[in-house]
Parts: C-alpha cells; sequence; structure tokens
C-alpha cells in the first residue's frame, strides 16, 4: 500500500496537468475529478519525504530521543518504564519510543530500565523477531523472547522501585495500558512488582513534550502541507457559491489528502457565519455546518483541518469570505473582526508567554491584556507535535480556571511545539450590529523570546469570487 501510495503521488506531481471541464460537478466527482480539472495536485508535496525516507529520518531522531530517556526517568523517580502494544490496539506512545514501524506480534511488549551506574537499558519483548529492533533495544533476531518468563526475569535482576505503566493519566496517551495487558504484566512479574506500579503520565508527557531541532523543518514542511490544501478548498477552486455545499469541500479536503499522500487525525470541519439567521452553537463555539449547507455570497467559511507526517500531526484553521457581486473585498466589520484576532494572537505569542511559565499564568496575562483592549476572547491552545491533540502545557480557559493546578501548573517547555488556538467576537456593522466570531488555528513553537509561526499567519481573509464575476 505505502509502494502504490508514493508511485501514485510521484506521477500526480510530475505527471499531471489541470484540465477544465464544462461538465457538471456532480459528473465530475463521480469520475474522480473537480469542478476545475482531475486529480487535484498539491505542489507543497513534492517536498516530503518517501515512506523509506521518513522512517530512515525518525529512526536517526529516535537515537537521540532515547538519550533524553534516562535524566526524565531519573526526574520521575520511574525505575522501569512498560509499554505495551497490542494488535490493532497500538498504544499512541510506541511510534515514538521504537522504530516507526508496523508490530501485529499479537502483544509487543518495550521496556526502560534505569540500571545505575550503567546507564539505560532497553528490552523490546515483541510477537515477531526484526533486525531493526536489535539497533535500539536488546532484542534477538532468531526466536523471540518468552513475553512473561523474560518481564520475571528483568523484574527479579533490576528489581525497581518503581514500575511506570501507562494507567492514571488524563489523556489517551497517558492511559492507553488495557485490563489484559494489565493482567499480564501483574501475573508475569508477581505481586511485589504488582506494589510499585505507578502511573508513568508525567514522565510520557515530558517526553512526548520535547522536540529536539532535527524535527522543526520536517515539521514546517508537513504545516505547508496543511496550509495548501486549505487554502485551496476556500478557493473559487473548489467553491462556487450557490452551488457548492460543506460537504462537496469536506470531500474535496479528503481528495487534497490523497493527491499529497498523507492522511488526516480526525474528519475535516467547516462552520459557515452568515448576516442572516442565528448562529448554531456547540459547547460554546460556533457549531460545525451540516453536509448539506450551501455557500453563499456573503458568507464568512472557516476550516478546521490537519495532516499526519513524519508522526507528526498539525492543526489549522483559516477563515475566507465569499464575495457578494460587485464586491472586491470582505465588509470593514469582518476585516476589524481579524484584526482583533491577530491582537489576540500577539499577546499571547509575544508578550505572554516565556519558557518556565505556566499554562494558566499565560492565559491570564493574555486575557488581562484583552479586556483592557475591549476585545471579546476565547483561548483554548493545546500542545501538538506527535499528537494533534498532544501532552504538555496547555493555555487553555478549561483547564486555567479549573481548581486542578496540576494542568494550570504545567510549565512551557523551549521549543515545544503548541496550536494556537483561539477567537474573538465582535458585532459587525454592515451585519446589522449581529456578532461574528474570528477563529483561528496555526501551529507554532516556543523560542526564549515567545512563541513563533511556522508559516506565516493570516492576516486577510481568503477571497472567494461570486458565481457571477466568474463567468
Amino acid at each position: 500500500m505505502r509502494v502504490r501510495l508514493n508511485t501514485r503521488l510521484a506521477l500526480i506531481v510530475l505527471g499531471t496537468v489541470h484540465v477544465t471541464s464544462s461538465l457538471p460537478f456532480e459528473a465530475l466527482r463521480a469520475q474522480g475529478g473537480t469542478p476545475h480539472g482531475r486529480r487535484p495536485v498539491v505542489a507543497s508535496a513534492a517536498k516530503l519525504l518517501t515512506w523509506s525516507e521518513q522512517i530512515a529520518t525518525r529512526e536517526t531522531w529516535l537515537r537521540k530521543k532515547h538519550e533524553l530517556l534516562l535524566p526524565l526517568m531519573r526526574e520521575h523517580k520511574i525505575g522501569m518504564w512498560i509499554i505495551v502494544n497490542e494488535e490493532f490496539h497500538d498504544d499512541p506512545v510506541v511510534q515514538q519510543i521504537a522504530p516507526p514501524r508496523p508490530y501485529t506480534g499479537n502483544r509487543d511488549v518495550f521496556v526502560f530500565i534505569d540500571a545505575g551506574d550503567a546507564g539505560l537499558k532497553k528490552f523490546a519483548i515483541t510477537g515477531y523477531t526484526e533486525e531493526n529492533l536489535a539497533r535500539f533495544f536488546d532484542a534477538p533476531t532468531t526466536e523471540p523472547l518468552p513475553p512473561a518468563g523474560t518481564l520475571r526475569k528483568l523484574w527479579e535482576q533490576y528489581q525497581p522501585s518503581t514500575i511506570g505503566l501507562s494507567i492514571g493519566g488524563g489523556r489517551g496517551q497517558t492511559r492507553a495500558l488495557g485490563y489484559d495487558a494489565h493482567r499480564f504484566i501483574s501475573e508475569a512479574m508477581g505481586p511485589d512488582a504488582v506494589a510499585r506500579f505507578v502511573s508513568a503520565a508525567r514522565l510520557t508527557t515530558d517526553y512526548l513534550d520535547t522536540r529536539i531541532p532535527e524535527e522543526l523543518e520536517h515539521y514546517r514542511a508537513a504545516v505547508e502541507v496543511t496550509e495548501e490544501i486549505v487554502r485551496r478548498a476556500l478557493s473559487s477552486e473548489f467553491i462556487t457559491p450557490g452551488v457548492t455545499t460543506v460537504g462537496d469541500v469536506r470531500r474535496a479536503l479528503y481528495d487534497l489528502l490523497w493527491a499529497a499522500g498523507v492522511r488526516t487525525w480526525f474528519q475535516p470541519d467547516l462552520r459557515v457565519q452568515r448576516a442572516q439567521g442565528d448562529i448554531a452553537t456547540s459547547r460554546g463555539f460556533v457549531a460545525v455546518a451540516p453536509e448539506a449547507t450551501v455557500i453563499l455570497p456573503g458568507d464568512l467559511v472557516h476550516i478546521d483541518f490537519g495532516i499526519t507526517y513524519m508522526g507528526f500531526d498539525t492543526d489549522w484553521q483559516k477563515m475566507a469570505y465569499v464575495l457578494k457581486p460587485g464586491e472586491t473585498d470582505a465588509p470593514a466589520g469582518l476585516k476589524q473582526a481579524l484584526k482583533n484576532t491577530n491582537t489576540l494572537q500577539d499577546a499571547l505569542m509575544l508578550r505572554a508567554a516565556r519558557p518556565g511559565r505556566t499554562g494558566g499564568e499565560v492565559f491570564n496575562t493574555t486575557m488581562a491584556e484583552m479586556k483592557q483592549r475591549g476585545i471579546e476572547a476565547m483561548v483554548y491552545s493545546h500542545p501538538l507535535g506527535a499528537q494533534g491533540h498532544g501532552l504538555g502545557a496547555s493555555i487553555d480557559f478549561r483547564s486555567a480556571l479549573r481548581t486542578d493546578t496540576t494542568v494550570a501548573g504545567q510549565r512551557l517547555r523551549l521549543g515545544s511545539y503548541i496550536s494556537i488556538e483561539l477567537n474573538t467576537g465582535l458585532a459587525i456593522p454592515e451585519w446589522g450590529g449581529k456578532k461574528a466570531f474570528v477563529m483561528m488555528e496555526d501551529c507554532a513553537y516556543l523560542t526564549a523570546e515567545g512563541y513563533r509561526f511556522f508559516r506565516p499567519r493570516q492576516e486577510a481573509f481568503y477571497l472567494i469570487a461570486s458565481a457571477s464575476a466568474t463567468r
């Protein structure tokens, strides 16, 4: 499957040209095309690595990431860390601690041990032998190790004071150990070992939240592909006002993913705001628009989208305005709303955020500035990188206002990645005083002077011409 995908991608990038057509949209879609050509091309995807190149590159990173583990284990007082991967029920941490390859050995176990003066010991107890595992772990290349017996032997040999497991955490990455896997480990290692089981949540969080410099430009390439796909989806290439539906655009996003040779980690969403009628809400936010919604002139259209590449996830939100006949730009009120969101971004990224500050501190500082400026704002930024909803310090009203000081007390780590996700609301004169919300989400990384975007932020709406203007 991977080879076919990349062969197809190479053919698309090198050999396909767009051919205009007068066929109706439904007819073209049935043939696998778009309203303006067949099989979309994502030009920025030409920079992406092939699958084999991705694996080779990520394995060079893995050696450096393993060097982080012993200091982190000692910081969090974890003597032994056990990660269990079940066939077709992957632990989300495995691709970050083992070679990024498929694991289908029924039950695969990875063990890291603080061996004192001997340093870090690493063992792979897998259902199938694999020579690449032996490059990073103490692992056989002929017959697999007996799982239960090997775990028992490691426990008896090293007698760690604590055994960290994927239990007791507040997120999926830190509570992935299933009931049967827990029972298997318990029975294999015995009651004395079970008494030393602890949550590895804090260790997992810091490990997944730590980025190495070599990753940055590859993540930037992923963000660039994300940006191109969203920009094109929010354009006249895929949207004909009065004809195109939200569902049509969502399907176009999937086709662009296929053309780029990447996948997504969540279903793309669209939201539509317009001067007429009420704005539907869900959980305090503008609600996702039904797929049958027809995009009309005067609409404010929003996309929430992300891709998966090189073991990374991106998360990206941008907005477009659909021009009415005779218009050349969005109304002044909407443009001011966008400027307010840019001001909110600056407050959080450039003035409030610094390494070592807590997420709660950054949130409260940002919101104090917004109150002073008279801007209605919401901030719900979250870590990302290894996962789109990553681990680390959130800058989020849902955590900063809780009494759960563990979440609010998490500190920003130099070099970590974050989704700067937020919005502002403003009454729009051209909409009769009705409020509009400008929602943005950008990938950023933390420097000593605050956050920096991987790609330039949106400072003007993408503009979609009305049907009459395109004829």
